[in-house]
């Protein structure tokens, strides 16, 4: 329950306080400074208080994207200010400091906002209209305007995301709007959406793993449901303001959750038809994962850089100015939007063999056309990174207690970073393909020793961003090539499973570092062994192993990572200290 309280005599002919109770507060009247002083005092600590100047004139929805918007302590627009328990402190301080000025005077909310000493969130309104006026006159003047603008329909624009993919902006927005509106009218959440868009999903991908033409079609149909649900449930929170800790922590992983479980479902397809993919669907996930981190790496060391430009970027700024350029280079990177298309229609039309052919040729494009560019900015920027961008790169890195004694015991750097940990991936892929059985475990050592050294030093130099990419690659990488060659049925969806828990769990800390949260506990990364641990053990246990041990082994490992990660994150995002996190950069 929220509070408002509407300072000043009534205004006749208002629909300030019907729009307020229909926003979902209970509306008390104050006359003036010190009354309003006396009803912020007596309402319950818990609750959300808004203080509105009776004379306000503008669009509910004005006073919707003020008043409602969860995540901001504090927020104002003309006329109206209001704080979250957390913020209410900061309000009481500025309010009682106006009631001591002014008493028994009429309440200035604007001026109050003025007074106070914390941050207030300011949201965009556009054409929307939020005023306060003083004379009959001018209060007719903005009644007109209010009348001239459909706040609807801006409120239904606005729920789409400004920047997204060319298949989701023409081909599922223009109606997915409107599903979402149907939601909010019928009390429904953007998490119950999220919910049935992976419930949808996972139909999908058991309608692959049928392995007939008519599951294969079915599965493509409901994988562009699903994205069509993907998209509403975002729709819906930017509609109805309904911002979750819970929804933030769902959007961010059921995506990966739902697209990584159609590879396998496709995977189990073909096997019923006779031909094994699982080492295809494995190459997809691993590489679409791998290009995740190098957007995450390269955001977090640069988003808060000074001197940070280069000519690379101005190009690129000059190319986002024409109409046509700006559509091709965001669908050469496939987004998430031409990338479901594709995989559904591959899907309906194709083999599933043929589906992760293209699939993997257009991801190593998009991933070739955006790693390129964003070395290319990194070596023509003189960019200076901050210490909390240091800090988020060796969070992402994901070392262990191996890497961590290494770091702390050669603490004499062998050289940049990215060229140590670049040496070290180079050692390990050597040894995985030379053909002698106890060279990956070497490999794997010299890579450990790699890993420690390259984080011995704050991540700070110009392609250091690259450090996590590599060592998701190389981890990965080391999996899929030791259970390819192991040539036991099995041990291709053991990797599978394996990979796709370690991959949950740099995901989870990639939006914990996005909530401002930091990396997850040290427990659950020396419980999980680090990315050089679990690397060297993988590799000792193809060793050691017999081929049928391995699977069965990979397969243990896989539900001990799985479980530990999920527990611990669900224990996070679900806590009430969790961050909400709200993604509304380059689509993924």
């Amino acid at each position: 329950m929220s509070t408002a309280i509407v300072t000043g005599p009534p205004v006749p002919g208002s629909s300030l306080e019907s729009d307020l109770r229909a926003l979902g507060f209970e509306v008390r009247a104050a006359s003036d400074t010190a009354e309003a002083e006396a009803l912020l005092t007596a309402v319950p600590a818990d609750r959300r208080v808004a203080v509105v100047d009776a004379r306000f004139v503008g669009h509910v929805h004005a006073l919707r994207l003020g008043l409602t918007d969860p995540r901001f302590p504090l927020a104002a627009i003309p006329g109206a200010v209001t704080a979250q328990p957390a913020a209410r402190p900061a309000l009481a301080r500025a309010l009682a400091r106006e009631a001591a000025a002014g008493g028994a005077t009429a309440l200035a909310v604007d001026g109050l906002v003025t007074a106070l000493d914390a941050d207030v969130h300011r949201p965009e309104l556009g054409s929307l209209v939020a005023a306060v006026p003083t004379d009959p006159q001018a209060r007719n003047e903005a009644r007109q305007a209010v009348a001239g603008v459909d706040d609807e329909a801006i409120r239904l624009k606005s729920a789409v995301k400004s920047r997204d993919g060319f298949f989701t902006t023409f081909f599922v927005s223009p109606y997915s709007r409107y599903i979402a509106r149907w939601c909010a009218r019928r009390g429904l959440t953007p998490n119950q959406v999220t919910t049935a868009s992976l419930l949808t999903a996972l139909i999908a991908a058991a309608c692959a793993a049928t392995g007939t033409r008519t599951g294969f079609v079915a599965a493509g149909v409901l994988l562009i449901c699903s994205f069509v649900l993907d998209c509403t449930d975002g729709q819906l929170a930017r509609y109805s303001l309904q911002y979750s800790t819970l929804g933030a922590w769902l959007d961010a992983t059921f995506d990966r959750a739902k697209e990584y479980a159609y590879y396998a479902g496709l995977a189990l397809g073909a096997a019923r038809g006779g031909d094994d993919v699982w080492a295809l669907a494995l190459g997809a996930m691993i590489l679409q994962t791998c290009r995740h981190v190098v957007d995450f790496s390269f955001n977090e060391a640069n988003h808060d850089a000074t001197a940070n430009t280069s000519p690379t970027a101005a190009l690129s700024g000059r190319l986002d100015s024409v109409g046509w350029t700006v559509w091709v280079r965001r669908m050469i990177v496939l987004p998430i939007g031409e990338r479901w298309a594709l995989i559904a229609i591959l899907t309906a039309a194709t083999t599933p063999r043929i589906t992760f052919y293209v699939l993997l040729a257009g991801c190593a494009f998009a991933a070739t056309y955006t790693t390129a560019g964003r070395v290319l900015r990194s070596l023509t920027r003189k960019a200076r990174r901050t210490d909390r961008a240091a800090r988020a790169l060796s969070d992402l890195a994901d070392n262990g207690p191996l890497a961590g004694f290494v770091s702390r015991t050669l603490r004499a750097p062998l050289g940049s970073p990215f060229l140590v940990a670049l040496a070290g991936v180079a050692v390990l892929t050597v040894s995985l393909f030379s053909g002698v059985t106890w060279a990956p475990v070497a490999g794997a050592v010299v890579y450990a020793l790699a890993s420690g050294q390259a984080l011995a030093r704050p991540l700070k130099g110009a392609l250091d961003w690259l450090v996590p990419p590599l060592f998701r690659a190389a981890e990965y990488g080391t999996v899929l090539v030791l259970a390819s060659k192991s040539g036991v049925n099995g041990t291709l969806p053991a990797a599978f499973g394996l990979v796709a828990a370690v991959a949950y769990h740099h995901y989870d800390t990639v939006y914990r570092i996005r909530g401002d949260a930091g990396a997850p506990p040290a427990w659950l990364v020396r419980a999980v062994g680090g990315q050089e641990g679990r690397t060297l053990l993988v590799t000792v246990l193809a060793a050691v192993l017999t081929a049928a041990q391995f699977k069965a082994t990979l397969t243990v490992l896989a539900v001990v990572v799985a479980g530990l990660v999920l527990v611990e994150s669900i224990r996070f995002w679900v806590s009430a200290g969790a961050p909400a996190v709200h993604d509304e950069g380059e689509p993924a």
